[in-house]
């Protein structure tokens, strides 16, 4: 097993460029499109698995379908009309933010205009597209429209009601939010990233749908269009002109080996997906890594990075949806690193204490993990809003919720190499998000 790992690992990195050139990088911030997702199975799988990704639309900067340990999407009900498709049902939802439980019949009988926003509240696709949700609910929610977020999780942590209440809290949405976690509605709608809008109208039809982030003034027109017909009057409400925030230039034109950074996923549901699917290259970079799950093994830093790629130093324990630092140090000799390209990078990571085999993990001490560019302590002016200094002037963050963290945050498209480091044995990373929009992440000061 160790041998055909070995050689497989290495055969999917030599054809890097040849899957990277077919491959419209996750979470980028242009128009062009995410990457198929690895059909990723629960358990190391010992074939390639039958499900395959879907091929993303044209416009969506979004992440792509979740693991296939979670239900796959079924087909849409049967449409009343070929180009309106009747809305399904919500279905198997959980708990409610900000509202009593309603149905979507509920709210065709009082005539309102419906807009579905399916999210997580670590997706930084997801994140980007909340001031506009907050806009919209501000200005049309006394015009007929109703916001329901549904909050489909992407990791354990994600389900449970208590974060997600505060992330609603944090991220000011008063809009309507349920919860999704067993993806009943999302399978319902046949749905495949995050983010993912669908405007239903007084009929209860679904009249436009938009995946991932960006034309956000076409989606606000369609909104005004379905509140019109539905016998809402919003002449008095200015309309949004703002498709989004532009790619930076540089971007544009980078060869595959200096584009912008694939997200790149910690846990090993992720990787053997893809290294069994051989559709991308997995995402961390040790061939030890891939010997066993919920493994703890010493890992040796090769010296040299490729962009895409994860890389560890020191004792780590690979668990189903992270990496986790697997013993206590008191010098951070242990590390994860990559080299990376965009204009920001941020990374999921949480305060739990993790164990073998464990999906989530039992709450944890806050810890903080120094982080390194190009080894020295992030500028202040390249700083994302979560770093911060010491006394000594070295660059941290304090992990003190499962949440995603800033790290960097630059006027203009370039690379860097990043290196993490923390002496806590809770240090745990999920994933690892990037960006390549025009003067850096947008709402870098909010």
């Amino acid at each position: 097993m160790h041998k055909r790992i070995s050689a497989r690992i290495y055969t999917l990195t030599a054809f890097l460029i040849a899957a990277l050139a077919a491959l419209a990088i996750a979470c980028s911030s242009d128009g062009d499109g995410a990457p198929p997702a690895a059909p990723v199975p629960t358990t190391p799988p010992t074939a390639a698995p039958a499900v395959q990704p879907t091929t993303p639309p044209e416009s969506p900067t979004a992440t792509p379908v979740p693991p296939t340990a979670t239900p796959e999407p079924t087909s849409m009900p049967a449409p009343q009309a070929m180009e309106h498709p009747a809305a399904p049902d919500l279905l198997r939802t959980g708990g409610w933010v900000n509202s009593e439980p309603f149905t979507l019949d509920e709210m065709q009988e009082e005539g309102k205009v419906v807009l579905i926003d399916f999210w997580t509240y670590t997706c930084i696709n997801c994140i980007r597209t909340l001031p506009y949700l907050r806009d919209w609910h501000e200005k049309y929610a006394d015009h007929g429209l109703v916001i329901l977020g549904v909050h489909t999780p992407e990791f354990a942590f994600e389900h449970e009601y208590d974060n997600v209440v505060e992330a609603v809290g944090k991220f000011e949405l008063e809009y309507p939010i349920v919860q999704d976690n067993e993806f009943g509605t999302w399978r319902a709608f046949n749905n495949r990233y995050w983010p993912a809008k669908y405007l239903i109208d007084h009929n209860g039809n679904i009249r436009y749908m938009h995946f991932g982030e960006g034309a956000y003034d076409e989606t606000e027109m369609k909104i005004r269009d379905i509140l019109t017909e539905a016998g809402f009057d919003v002449s008095s409400v200015a309309a949004g002109s703002d498709p989004g925030p532009a790619r930076a230039e540089g971007s544009r034109v980078a060869t595959i080996e200096e584009s912008q950074t694939r997200e790149l996923y910690a846990g090993y549901e992720r990787n053997y997906g893809a290294l069994m699917a051989q559709q991308v290259p997995p995402y961390v970079r040790h061939v030890e890594y891939y010997e066993a799950p919920d493994a703890r093994v010493m890992y040796e830093d090769p010296g040299e990075y490729i962009n895409h790629f994860l890389y560890l130093n020191g004792l780590w324990l690979n668990t189903l949806e992270s990496i986790v630092h697997a013993r206590e140090t008191e010098d951070y000799e242990d590390y994860i690193a990559l080299k990376f390209y965009g204009t920001s990078v941020n990374v999921v990571m949480s305060p739990e204490s993790h164990g073998e085999g464990e999906e989530g993990g039992v709450p944890g001490e806050p810890y903080q993990v120094r982080i390194y560019l190009d080894d020295g302590p992030v500028p202040e002016e390249q700083a994302g809003k979560d770093i911060m200094y010491d006394s000594e002037g070295n660059s941290f963050v304090n992990v003190d919720e499962s949440r995603m963290y800033f790290l960097v945050n630059k006027e203009e498209f370039g690379g860097g190499e990043l290196r993490l480091t923390s002496n806590s044995p809770d240090f745990t990373v999920f994933a690892f998000t990037f960006g390549s929009y025009e003067g850096g992440e947008p709402g870098r000061n909010s």
